[in-house]
């Protein structure tokens, strides 16, 4: 199930006994729990922790009756720790570990899923294995052990263009418009993280008022958009722009930035650059489509620079720039290089 059809179910108040929340991302969990909490009367809501407590003391906890509340929230944390620990449990056999976490530490919950207090909801929540990599496997174990809970929730994290059209979203409901290529340095800037996102935009709602938020406005209030005045020295570099370059780059040093961060950029729009120009590419949206296709990512803002990098830059002109950022880069892995002065070098040959 996905969080919006979760989302969906509470506000229809069509809410399941039991669900179990799994995966990373925290800004749809959030949304979860305010719309269930609204579901509740206010202090009819409790939250355990199985680092500390028991999932049997949980299960009793929602068998109890109250007093006060006919209906109930329980949120539980932590739910990878009620999990069988031990070698088999952690690297043994699959089967071995399946069995023995529905055998024992599941079987209070299944036993009271059978007969489930009325009223009572009872919410656990998975947050520390992922979707992908290693993770799956353990992420395989947390929901086999809470197989008696049929509603799962997959809380997957957010891809670049899921997030930039959330970005939009929340600025629209936080009452200000944020520029494109402003939205576009958000999300790339947070790494797609909706929830870091999420906050920002409320900082920005409070400085913004109703006006257009810009490129400036994300690099001054924004701290891990630090890269704003890296971006800028990109698009520089790709327009040959000499000055402005060693303007930009003196700016960097002087605000103790981490230089090997630009030539990480530049590495990236480079090779870009030289894809577009060896596939014929003319225009930032045949750019724009042409990676998209190939399964990357990208904004309107980022294909109108590798754009004018491609313009700017005969194919052998941008493989000696290739060349350049890696002689830049082994330069600054010297011991004790002074990272202006090879970044300076970097930029008078490239601009050459």
């Amino acid at each position: 199930m996905t969080p919006a059809q979760f989302l969906a179910r509470i506000r229809k108040r069509s809410i399941p006994s039991a669900a179990l929340l799994l995966g990373p991302e925290a800004y749809e969990r959030r949304r979860i729990k305010e719309a269930l909490l609204a579901t509740v009367p206010e202090n009819a809501a409790v939250e355990h922790d199985l680092t500390e407590q028991t999932l049997a003391e949980v299960v009793d906890d929602a068998r109890a009756l109250s007093l006060f509340a006919a209906e109930r929230l329980i949120w539980v944390v932590n739910a990878e720790a009620a999990l069988p620990r031990g070698r088999a449990a952690e690297e043994g056999d699959e089967a071995e570990s399946a069995a023995g976490a529905s055998s024992s530490g599941a079987s209070p919950l299944a036993a009271y899923l059978k007969d489930p207090s009325p009223g009572v909801t009872l919410i656990f929540e998975a947050t520390r294995f992922d979707f992908e990599g290693d993770d799956k496997r353990r992420q395989e174990r947390v929901r086999k052990f809470y197989a008696p809970v049929q509603e799962v929730v997959e809380l997957r994290r957010f891809g670049p263009r899921e997030a930039r059209q959330e970005t939009d979203a929340l600025a629209r409901s936080a009452g200000f418009r944020l520029d494109p290529a402003a939205a576009d340095l958000l999300v790339e800037a947070l790494g797609a993280d909706i929830a870091r996102i999420g906050m920002e935009i409320e900082k920005l709602a409070l400085y913004a008022g109703a006006r257009v938020v810009g490129v400036d406005d994300i690099g001054a209030l924004v701290p891990d958009a630090r890269s704003t005045t890296i971006f800028a020295l990109v698009a520089s570099l790709g327009r040959r722009d000499r000055a402005r370059s060693l303007e930009i780059l003196y700016t960097l040093a002087r605000e103790g930035e981490y230089l090997p961060l630009a030539l990480a950029f530049l590495s990236s729009q480079f090779r870009m650059a030289l894809v577009a120009r060896e596939a014929g590419l003319k225009t930032s949206q045949q750019i724009q489509g042409y990676f998209q296709r190939l399964g990357v990512a990208m904004w309107g803002s980022r294909a109108d620079q590798i754009q004018q990098t491609a313009a700017a830059f005969s194919a052998p002109q941008l493989e000696r720039a290739i060349g350049l950022i890696f002689e830049a880069d082994r330069g600054l892995r010297d011991a004790r290089p002074d990272d202006r002065i090879v970044m300076e070098q970097f930029v008078l040959k490239l601009t050459a």
